[in-house]
């Protein structure tokens, strides 16, 4: 994956996801203004695409992600999904079709619970099949997050971190979402495993067509993955563009900011600490 969307990527259709002048606030102490968390920020996610939203924490991030799956109420503003409107309460239907996976994926799922148990309780709640049918879906979702059938007879603690976002992605597509919000999904992880990762998540954009909010602190990962990219500050998106027009040509001083703040492996001889 290159960053690069086919042109062809949610032609002449709604976005499955569109975001318009959010405000979110939160009470501050007694006597203070509301603390704005997000002002007035759009953003939008075509079929199949995958856009990025970048910023420092605190920025706001992740208040957007939980206003797009309804964990969060709204000040103002509207989000619509495949063209409709969403209310304050979603409908089931609504509900499996944008599906979030979280940064801690330990602490997303249930400690007693095997696997299985976890995958068969979500795939009996959002789709109709019951009996040997729920079986081989969990081993279809496992299979589609490349982990072995071994897996459902075990517990998120006897599990590494990078097995335990598989099963999370795994539980997020067993209700058949159009839209993925990827929140820091790889952000606990190791070096070695987010790579993994967010290779899976680019082949889910590819081979089930997939549409993907993928929000990150991490412009390097952001780079690999996403087609667009947007840029909060302070709870205001401050910049949007293709991903290869932001990290060739940013507009902003923010943008700029983050970009030089990528890790080199090399740095100029100037700045090398002796």
């Amino acid at each position: 994956m290159n960053g690069v969307a086919t042109k062809e990527a949610g032609d002449g259709e709604a976005p499955v996801l569109d975001c318009r002048d959010l405000v979110v606030s939160f009470p501050s102490k007694r006597g203070q203004e509301p603390f704005i968390a997000v002002d007035r920020a759009s953003l939008s996610v075509k079929t199949g695409e995958v856009v990025g939203l970048v910023g420092e924490s605190g920025s706001g991030k992740s208040t957007i992600a939980r206003a797009v799956v309804g964990l969060q109420q709204l000040d103002a503003g509207s989000i619509s999904f495949a063209g409709e409107a969403l209310e304050g309460r979603r409908t089931v239907a609504q509900r499996s079709g944008m599906q979030m996976v979280f940064q801690d994926p330990y602490g997303s799922l249930d400690p007693r619970m095997s696997i299985r148990g976890t995958l068969s309780e979500m795939v009996r709640r959002h789709t109709p099949l019951r009996g040997k049918e729920v079986g081989r879906r969990c081993l279809e979702l496992l299979d589609l997050v490349a982990l072995p059938s071994a897996v459902l007879d075990s517990r998120p603690a006897g599990m590494s971190g990078g097995q335990r976002q598989r099963v999370a992605i795994a539980r997020a597509l067993s209700a058949g979402p159009r839209l993925l919000v990827a929140d820091e999904a790889v952000a606990a992880l190791d070096v070695s495993v987010q790579a993994g990762i967010v290779n899976l998540l680019a082949d889910l954009r590819r081979d089930v067509g997939l549409s993907i909010l993928f929000i990150s602190h991490d412009l390097s990962i952001v780079r690999t993955l996403c087609d667009r990219v947007a840029v909060i500050h302070l709870g205001r998106i401050v910049e949007e563009q293709p991903c290869a027009d932001l990290y060739s040509r940013p507009e902003q001083d923010y943008t700029k900011a983050l970009l030089a703040a990528i890790p080199r492996l090399h740095a100029p001889r100037d700045q090398v600490i002796a």
